[in-house]
């Protein structure tokens, strides 16, 4: 699988409410390498964004993913990306609606793609 193939799988799995901590690289725990941005949260290291994504998986249901501009670009083990997404979710009864912008990093590992960096925001008003 290309990364772009991962991205878009990762994509689905969110949709689909399946785990995504596995998307994630799994490096020493103490090991702050990994890092994942959220709308409202910053998770540093590996244990720290597995245990993040269990924890959203589990809180949340319902996820609307409408990747709008996804750009992948892929050299040897490391890739690349870019993407606008329409994104909402519920929690806890509630409905959460944004335009997120999203970047992020992907390192091949033993022959699959793994994150190992990622950024998703919504730009605010000014």
């Amino acid at each position: 699988m290309d990364a772009r193939a991962t991205i878009r799988e990762y994509y689905d799995s969110l949709r689909h409410g399946a785990p995504l901590d596995t998307f994630f690289a799994d490096d020493r725990p103490d090991d702050d390498a990994i890092v994942k941005f959220g709308i409202s949260e910053r998770l540093v290291g590996a244990d720290s964004v597995r245990q993040g994504l269990r924890d959203q998986t589990a809180a949340t249901s319902d996820w609307t993913v409408d990747s709008r501009d996804l750009r992948v670009t892929e050299r040897d083990a490391v890739a690349w990306f870019s993407d606008d997404v329409a994104l909402a979710w519920d929690d806890g009864g509630e409905r959460h609606k944004f335009h997120t912008r999203w970047s992020g990093v992907l390192e091949r590992r033993d022959g699959d793609w793994a994150f190992v960096g990622m950024h998703v925001s919504a730009p605010a008003e000014l």
